[in-house]
């Protein structure tokens, strides 16, 4: 579809310093972003404005040092670490001779490449067609109309009128695809909140360990590996609590100035962080640019309206640093706000599950009932539960009954008797705790 210059593996790579804060990219990051992309820097170029350049980004002097690096390189591929206008980006493959990349289409080459599931394929394939939509400027300039002869003279429709039709015709049919998905992960978000099982959602920076926590958590084979997205597909698991049990979900890593083009298209992904009843905010303790990685993601979470869910702060990587042991860090209100771990050397795992279970654990009810003999047939549901702690009678032949069980199971139980198990509580005071 597009007159370009091919892309290829070697590659030049661009970062610039500005002034503004908003604007700034870190050039390590970029490098990481690249070797996950399976290409290779053969060269880097630097340099600080306070504004971008209309025409070039960098400059017209740098311009031509970007030219002359990739001619003494031979590479056949131009990085940018910052966002670029279709025009810059045309401008800059005329003097480098060369295909140049921003940093938005490097991110959504890696998720093509990572995207396993049909969901992840056709999200991934939306986001670069709405990337795509906005150069189409630039290919077949030399096509100025397709109809013509007697009865049919005038412009006609042009090839880029064409390829806009065709690109708003694809989009329009991957959004109806993924309506359909996402009516089938609703369903399915559902079904889990009627068996009353809480979510718990991983989230974090990209390459922070949420995966390797994942899999140590939940005994699962998710994709691990030391690069940026890694994981690409949300992944759900039951991970058992000392009282209960959660569904754990394993989603996307999140980077600074995440592209609006990706948010829009995992909306279904994004929906399981916004509908979890607990995030586990996974941290690279043991990066330099920790803090700065912790305000990026609470950035992107409020975009995606996940910022109100409540958060578990997990310091991952203590291995890499010394004299930090597994603990448990508590506000004011004894409540657990930090946890310190290592995924891949399994340290602290008891303490990190003890602080989910006191932040959504199930809540327990323990109280007498007074079965009259009449309704003798509930005792039979509370053996099948194990609920039962201690069973006597009294002179009336009463059966007087010390059940434990869990909020869910005595809900299910009171509503299945239409709320003539509430009437035989013995003891007024319910007590109830959270285990």
């Amino acid at each position: 579809m597009f007159d370009r210059y091919e892309a290829g593996e070697t590659a030049v790579l661009v970062h610039i310093d500005f002034s503004d804060e908003e604007r700034r990219e870190d050039l390590v990051e970029l490098q990481l972003l690249v070797e996950s992309a399976g290409a290779r820097s053969v060269g880097v170029i630097t340099g600080s404005r306070r504004s971008p350049d209309r025409k070039f980004f960098i400059g017209s002097g740098k311009a031509e040092e970007l030219a002359a690096l990739v001619a003494a390189t031979e590479a056949n591929v131009v990085i940018f670490n910052h966002a670029l206008s279709p025009a810059q980006e045309r401008n800059l493959e005329q003097v480098c001779q060369c295909r140049v990349l921003d940093r938005t289409s490097l991110i959504l080459d890696i998720f093509a490449q990572r995207a396993r599931t049909h969901e992840g394929k056709l999200q991934v394939e939306l986001a670069q067609l709405r990337h795509m939509s906005t150069r189409l400027v630039r290919g077949w300039t030399h096509l100025e109309r397709q109809k013509g002869g007697i009865g049919l003279r005038g412009p006609g429709e042009t090839q880029l009128e064409t390829d806009r039709r065709l690109l708003r015709g694809r989009i329009k049919n991957i959004n109806k695809r993924l309506e359909r998905v996402d009516k089938q992960r609703e369903q399915s978000r559902r079904a889990r909140k009627r068996s009353d099982m809480p979510t718990v959602s991983l989230v974090g920076y990209t390459n922070a360990g949420k995966s390797t926590l994942f899999n140590a958590l939940t005994s699962s084979d998710v994709y691990a590996a030391d690069q940026l997205f890694a994981t690409l597909d949300p992944t759900l698991r039951k991970l058992d609590l000392p009282d209960g049990a959660v569904i754990l979900a394993d989603t996307v890593g999140f980077i600074r100035h995440l592209p609006h083009d990706l948010v829009a298209a995992f909306k279904a992904t994004l929906q399981e962080t916004r509908q979890a009843d607990l995030l586990l905010h996974i941290v690279d303790c043991a990066d330099e640019n920790m803090a700065d990685n912790f305000e990026q993601v609470q950035s992107v979470l409020k975009d995606i309206d996940a910022d109100k869910v409540m958060q578990l702060i997990v310091c991952n990587k203590i291995d890499l640093l010394e004299d930090v042991t597994p603990r448990i860090e508590y506000d004011e209100r004894g409540k657990p706000v930090r946890v310190w771990v290592s995924a891949q050397k399994r340290l602290g795992f008891d303490l990190l599950l003890k602080a989910i279970t006191e932040l959504i654990g199930e809540v327990i009810h323990e109280f007498t009932l007074k079965i009259p003999a009449t309704a003798g047939h509930y005792l039979g549901q509370f053996y099948r539960l194990d609920a039962i702690q201690q069973k006597e009678y009294d002179d009336l032949g009463n059966c007087i009954l010390s059940v434990r069980l869990s909020d869910a199971d005595w809900r299910r139980l009171a509503k299945q008797s239409q709320g003539e198990l509430e009437t035989f509580i013995y003891d007024a005071s319910i007590e109830k705790a959270v285990c």
